[in-house]
């Protein structure tokens, strides 16, 4: 399923750690096929994806959002 997220990056420190998605919203998606620079962004962005319901993740944060596109909202 897409989606379009509007929120912020953020690192979970669990195990080897995992980024992380948190929406305006409140809810909390993990990132899979994260892009590098993304990490780098510290404001807002707005990342559209695939939902995959399909994914088990040992962080089990949230669901698990496949990046395909971002871009940053100021």
């Amino acid at each position: 399923m897409s989606l379009t997220v509007v929120g912020k990056i953020d690192r979970v420190e669990f195990g080897s750690g995992t980024w992380v998605l948190i929406s305006d919203a409140g809810e909390t998606y993990e990132l899979m096929s994260m892009p590098a620079r993304l990490a780098e962004v510290k404001g807002k962005v707005k990342i559209t994806g695939n939902l995959r319901e399909n994914v088990m993740t040992l962080a089990m944060v949230g669901s698990v959002l496949e990046v395909e596109s971002f871009e940053i909202v100021n």
